[in-house]
């Protein structure tokens, strides 16, 4: 499955300076029985953002109307836990495309870039930076550069390179997945096996 190409994304952010998120407070293990990657977004955070009775948190930042954006900011050791696949689908569905913490766990990291989600992992200086910059302008953006490989404060202009493996970061440039690189070089895979002896 395609997904949204990036480039360069300026955005404010959603901030959540919470350490050691993990993927079962991303999304819960109750609503993980949908196979299609569509209406996880619904359930993002659900114990943090709703009580028992569904009615909205009003301390969550999701809940609060100053905060918005496609960039979520997360505390240090982002998604880990289990390996679950459905929390990078539910942070994607919901409608971000970039997640910046100063420490990723592996597999979730792997997940994001699998379904269109930017995971770029920054000093814990430069989160303190864009956490500072939130708190005294909620609208406060943030520019990523995937070309590049830099995310920046926009309104202090402090900069900071990030890294991505090269085949991820050219899959998503071009809006690819796993599946959709491999038809992108079809013709070159059918005349790789042509041309090769048995």
């Amino acid at each position: 499955m395609a997904y949204d190409k990036f480039n360069t994304l300026k955005s404010s952010i959603v901030p959540l300076p919470i350490e050691n998120v993990d993927t079962d407070q991303i999304i819960p293990a109750r609503f993980l029985k949908a196979t299609e990657r569509k209406g996880f977004g619904d359930n993002l955070f659900r114990d943090w953002r709703y009580n028992p009775d569904n009615t909205p948190k009003e301390d969550f930042v999701l809940n609060q109307d100053k905060y918005a954006g496609k960039i979520l900011v997360g505390g240090k050791n982002f998604g880990s836990g289990s390996s679950r696949e459905h929390a990078a689908w539910s942070v994607y569905d919901y409608g971000f495309r970039c997640v910046v913490s100063s420490f990723f766990a592996d597999i979730f990291r792997n997940n994001c870039l699998n379904v269109g989600v930017l995971p770029v992992q920054v000093s814990p200086e430069f989160l303190e930076k864009i956490y500072t910059e939130t708190e005294k302008d909620p609208k406060a953006q943030v520019e990523v550069s995937l070309p590049e490989q830099t995310i920046t404060i926009v309104g202090t202009g402090e900069k900071e390179s990030f890294d991505i493996n090269v085949y991820k970061k050219d899959n998503m440039l071009n809006g690819f997945d796993d599946i959709d690189y491999l038809l992108n070089i079809k013709e070159e895979i059918t005349a790789f096996a042509e041309n090769t002896p048995l």
